[in-house]
């Protein structure tokens, strides 16, 4: 529970309250919904073989990469919400309140949580785990023959890389036929062997075909939604150059934000049986929750359809009395209110 006291600096949002200079009130605020669209994009490193200019006449490698680039994919989009206090709209239940204020729950934003919620129960302490980084090994150079190393040309030196990738085939096919004479005495020799012949034979392929990476990125990107309208936003552009980029880039394609925002209805009250007299008809509370209004997106790259997901969306939202009579009696209730949206999670006595 938090209690502020409002004196003098009283911010502005507040004073829109009346709430009378010096008065000691609980104040808490209805939640605001920013959605955050996390775009995942792949980056795909191409560098040139050293003898890329060699390899379809030599190795009959026709896919060679023949220049260095760098290509960016759009993969998906995901969503997600992230929730602050809405400072214009304020709810403020000064201390002679018809409800029991002290059972109020707020958090550390303002918003709230509930009315008489049972005491957290405390975590054990966790022992802190010591996470191992992941090692990245570079295969490391293969030490070229000396007839290699001396080739007077480019064209010859290829041309004897070539020839002892054949070699290694062939030496690797003799193993797995039995034709070697002094072949390994074992099964995990022959095992070992037969995988570094293999590792030498891709190092010195790749000086042909060249080397392919790839790697997945994120950009998240904040929508905090107003008005009530249909709703189409060029807020990005991307390209498979330049990946996220301007829409000065040449070859720059607009990521269309298509969204749909929908206000919560209220039902009107279902007509009253006569109340007996001995009963009481209850009226609202002051205390209020917050039944949100949604938001569905769509997220569309080049007519293809990324992602889409409907969101509640607690500014749309409209104010609800909880009814006086809950409050009412021995057993005081207890209320669980969604932190995200404002809105009743549970009521229970």
């Amino acid at each position: 529970m938090v209690i502020l006291l409002f004196g003098a600096m009283m911010s502005s949002a507040l004073m829109a309250q009346n709430v009378p200079q010096g008065e000691s009130a609980l104040v808490y605020y209805s939640p605001k919904t920013t959605i955050v669209l996390d775009f995942q994009f792949s980056i795909e490193k191409q560098e040139k073989g050293l003898y890329a200019a060699y390899a379809e006449e030599l190795l009959g490698i026709k896919d060679a990469i023949e220049e260095d680039q760098t290509i960016f994919r759009l993969e998906g989009v995901s969503f997600h919400t992230r929730t602050t206090a809405d400072l214009t709209r304020a709810h403020i239940i000064p201390s002679d309140s018809d409800v029991p204020v002290q059972w109020l729950s707020i958090n550390e934003k303002g918003l709230l949580k509930g009315y008489n919620l049972p005491a957290p129960n405390q975590p054990a302490p966790r022992k802190s785990e010591k996470k191992e980084t992941p090692k990245v090994t570079t295969p490391e150079a293969l030490p070229l023959l000396e007839d290699i190393l001396e080739a007077k040309t480019p064209a010859e030196e290829a041309a004897l890389v070539a020839k002892h990738i054949f070699r290694l085939r062939e030496t690797r096919m003799y193993l797995l036929s039995g034709e070697l004479e002094h072949a390994p005495a074992d099964g995990t020799a022959m095992k070992l062997v037969l995988e570094e012949l293999a590792k030498q034979e891709a190092q010195l392929t790749l000086l042909f075909t060249g080397k392919t990476t790839r790697s997945i990125a994120h950009k998240n990107i904040d929508i905090c939604p107003k008005g009530d309208a249909l709703i189409t936003n060029d807020l990005l552009y991307f390209s498979a150059e330049n990946g996220f980029t301007s829409a000065e880039n040449i070859d720059a394609k607009p990521i269309r934000i298509h969204s749909v925002y929908t206000h919560p209805q209220l039902q009107a009250p279902a007509e009253e049986q006569p109340a007996k007299k001995s009963k009481k008809i209850s009226g609202p509370s002051s205390i209020v929750y917050n039944l949100p209004g949604y938001a569905t997106l769509e997220v569309r790259f080049q007519n293809e359809l990324l992602g889409s997901k409907t969101l509640p969306v607690a500014q749309f939202g409209v104010d609800v009395p909880l009814a006086k009579e809950l409050f009412t009696g021995k057993q005081l209730p207890v209320i669980v209110i969604s932190e995200k949206t404002g809105n009743i999670i549970s009521i229970s006595k």
